[in-house]
């Protein structure tokens, strides 16, 4: 299995995933400036990754915080969260994480500073452990809707490389895999920082899963030639509606599905769920640089000067999503109802 991202020694190790496919190099970071680093520059990316990442980050500031005196640590260790916090908006599993080290912290109170640090610890490598379990739950809970002999079109990286390990979207296609069903995956290369071509790509021939790497704009002739049956992708956040946040571009495939028949799913965990707001125009934008589209690996591909609009996700509402695939069940519309009722019964 891929290890993203994990707590090791004392220090926060994860894959570089700006040097794969050409090299599959690790990262230690051993201060927490460096963990927000790997965050802000895409080092580590995809939402549950980007949870997993901050938790291990908040504790190991924590370990760093050079007082034990009870109020200079609680001001630090606040710092420190607000720090991560201000990384990337949209992914929503980034904030569920920072909520539960608080909330550890807060429970943790009457204890000596020392104490807290290790409490601290212990809660971030539960929280990474945790979602491997609970993306393979999902891969469990999706693998029912692909038929045997399926062709699957995916959307940016949503495998191991977005998690702790095992996977979202890719999690749903391994357990399929694991079960014995013979599948096809076309990975669309997911511009402008190919997520796709460099990450899907790279993780479904390590695993040996027949894959295809086709450019964005093939997407719509390949579903009306009929030569795809489903649509998996991931979220960065979903709203109470179900309107998901994800990579650009998902939008566009989720109409070109609704316009050819195709299923269109979203595999995500409970933790991308945000019920506090109600629909997708309520969800925070990340807009990222503008070099990422003007060029490439520091080789300029657009005339200097031209502006730039560089957008990181777009919203599908809710509509043109067949089911939101959790470790805690299948939800379907409405989904007003059904993502409570399945946010309530993990509560």
């Amino acid at each position: 299995m891929i290890k993203t991202i994990f707590w090791d020694n004392g220090a926060v190790v994860m894959i570089d995933q700006k040097a794969l496919p050409l090299e599959e190099t690790y990262l230690t970071c051993k201060h927490y400036e460096e963990v927000i680093d790997a965050i802000n520059d895409l080092t580590v990316r995809g939402a549950p990754a980007i949870g997993v990442a901050a938790a291990l980050g908040i504790a190991l500031g924590a370990l760093g915080i050079p007082t034990d005196d009870p109020e200079g640590f609680r001001t630090e260790f606040y710092r420190i969260c607000e720090r991560f916090a201000a990384t990337r908006p949209t992914a929503r599993n980034l904030f569920w994480a920072v909520e539960k080290m608080k909330k550890h912290f807060e429970e943790s109170g009457s204890l000596a500073p020392a104490n807290v640090r290790e409490v601290l610890v212990a809660e971030a490598v539960r929280i990474c452990e945790e979602d491997i379990a609970i993306n393979r739950e999902m891969g469990r809970q999706g693998r029912s809707l692909i038929k045997d002999g399926d062709t699957i079109l995916t959307h940016c990286n949503a495998g191991a490389l977005a998690t702790a390990g095992y996977g979202t979207a890719l999690g749903v296609i391994r357990a399929a895999c694991k079960e014995g069903k013979r599948l096809h995956v076309f990975v669309d290369e997911t511009r402008p920082v190919l997520q796709g071509a460099r990450l899907t790509a790279w993780e479904l021939m390590k695993e040996n899963i027949p894959a295809t790497l086709i450019t964005d704009s093939m997407a719509g002739s390949l579903m009306q030639q009929g030569r795809i049956n489903k649509i998996i992708v991931g979220a960065d956040r979903i709203a109470a509606n179900g309107d998901t946040a994800n990579k650009i571009g998902t939008y566009t495939l989720a109409v070109l599905a609704r316009e050819h028949g195709i299923p269109f799913y979203i595999a995500a965990p409970l933790s991308t769920i945000d019920l506090s707001v109600p629909g997708g125009r309520g969800i925070p934008i990340e807009e990222r640089d503008g070099g990422e589209v003007a060029q490439y690996q520091g080789v300029r591909t657009a005339p200097a000067g031209i502006g730039v609009y560089n957008p990181a996700f777009d919203v599908t509402p809710h509509r043109y999503i067949t089911a939101i695939i959790t470790e805690a069940g299948i939800a379907a519309a409405p989904y007003d109802e059904s993502l409570r009722r399945l946010v309530a019964a993990r509560a």
